[in-house]
């Protein structure tokens, strides 16, 4: 079982930057492949990134390839995701999340089965 705690939320102006964190608690962090999901309020929960337990394989969303960028340092069991050139719409609460059994990489919530409890992102126009 792996724990999540995010950090490096925060407010910042459109075309500022952010990055976040994720640290995991738990052994075998390099077990489980990572993702960062966001939720907007009255939205649905959507997918941004995510990572192979390696680190050698990444995905994004068509609204955040170019700007994002996920990461991980498996010898400090963390995620990041760097997020540049942000824009007003990116603002949402932003969760990992981990998934020990798909063999690639999942785009969906569904195939995560541990999550952080989120950290906000408001971006200001």
């Amino acid at each position: 079982q792996v724990q999540l705690v995010e950090s490096g939320g925060g407010l910042v102006q459109a075309g500022g930057s952010l990055r976040l964190s994720c640290a995991a608690s738990g052994r075998f962090f390099s077990d489980y492949n990572m993702g960062w999901f966001r939720q907007a309020p009255g939205k649905e929960r959507e997918f941004v990134a995510a990572i192979s337990r390696s680190g050698a394989s990444t995905s994004y969303a068509d609204s955040v390839k170019g700007r994002f960028t996920i990461s991980r340092d498996n010898a400090k069991n963390t995620v990041y995701l760097e997020m540049n050139s942000l824009k007003p719409e990116d603002t949402a609460v932003y969760a990992c999340a981990a998934d020990r059994n798909l063999a690639g990489l999942g785009t969906a919530p569904v195939y995560y089965g541990y999550w952080g409890q989120g950290t906000q992102v408001t971006v200001s126009s």
